[in-house]
């Protein structure tokens, strides 16, 4: 099979070993000479992977057509605020054609979830591939588990599962770009936490009742709430809200040290920020309250003391 990836980050690199692992032929895409340039020498990039190279046989390219004409399956491995201008620049060279998409947040601004964007591509063939993993982990090839969507399982499937990767069903599309999402948020306050230098027992009670709002959200969004119980939902929840590694969960304890929690995000992406911004807006949109985003917007964007969020958990 062969296999598009567009992106060349940490995430787009660690896809790409499973891939070859599994025997496809790869081809990387970026918008970026330089990034690519860079890739293409180094075969690696240890500012978000470190000492890791990626195989010789990995094709690389700035050229969209060039990508698009090679893959059997596109998977779409680039920041949330890159994906509609992406979807743009693809719209000539899409028909029928199988993507993935392993993007995670939502759209500023618009609101929108990565799948409303793809969908406007000439393809019904969308899936979205999303779970609790860190780049960094997975080019280990120890088990891991994702959660895939959407109507192109099988081709999904054929080129990511493994003696070492297991992959899970969901129905909707959206459930996995919510869960994907909304895990960055929580990440967020579980940071806030840590920084408050608060006991685990404390942390657990705060999980706790965020998976119950999580899966409220769920329900807002028309999607089953006991898709929470997947590797995109509490596996990945856990896994984000516990390590350093986590750039949101980073920026949370930040806030939660009361230290320069701005700077940090000025210079790092902090998905979580942003789908803090969207969700807040869309909940808001149909008219529903969910207490742990007022909370967490509250304190991010309107600088109400991080210590708010210990008075949340004992109500």
């Amino acid at each position: 099979m062969n296999v598009g990836i567009l992106g060349m980050g940490a995430y787009a690199l660690s896809l790409s070993d499973i891939l070859i692992y599994n025997k496809c032929n790869v081809m990387m895409w970026s918008k970026f000479q330089e990034e690519k340039d860079n890739l293409e020498i180094n075969r690696g990039n240890d500012k978000v992977l470190p000492n890791y190279k990626i195989d010789s046989s990995i094709k690389l390219t700035c050229d969209l057509k060039e990508i698009i004409e090679f893959s059997d399956l596109l998977v779409i491995v680039i920041i949330a605020g890159g994906v509609r201008e992406l979807v743009n620049e693809m719209m000539p060279y899409i028909n029928n054609n199988n993507i993935v998409i392993a993007t995670k947040g939502i759209e500023q601004k618009t609101g929108a979830f990565m799948s409303d964007i793809v969908s406007k591509l000439n393809t019904k063939n969308i899936s979205v591939l999303s779970g609790g993993t860190f780049a960094i982990d997975m080019v280990k090839k120890e088990p891991l588990g994702l959660s895939i969507s959407g109507t192109i399982y099988d081709e999904v499937k054929r080129a990511f599962e493994n003696d070492y990767v297991k992959l899970e069903y969901i129905q909707n599309n959206k459930s996995l770009e919510i869960l994907g999402s909304i895990k960055n948020v929580i990440a967020i306050s579980s940071g806030i936490l840590t920084g408050l230098q608060v006991n685990e027992t404390t942390k657990n009670t705060f999980l706790t009742m965020a998976i119950l709002d999580m899966q409220k959200i769920l329900e807002v969004f028309d999607c089953d709430k006991l898709d929470i119980l997947s590797f995109a939902g509490i596996g990945d929840l856990l896994l984000t809200c516990s390590s350093t590694t986590s750039r949101n969960f980073t920026y949370g304890k930040l806030i939660g040290e009361n230290k320069d929690y701005n700077n940090y995000s000025n210079n790092t992406t902090v998905e979580g920020l942003y789908t803090l911004m969207s969700i807040h807006m869309l909940l808001h949109e149909k008219h529903v309250n969910i207490n742990i985003i007022e909370l967490i917007y509250d304190i991010v964007v309107n600088k109400k003391d991080s210590r708010s969020i210990l008075e949340f958990i004992n109500n």
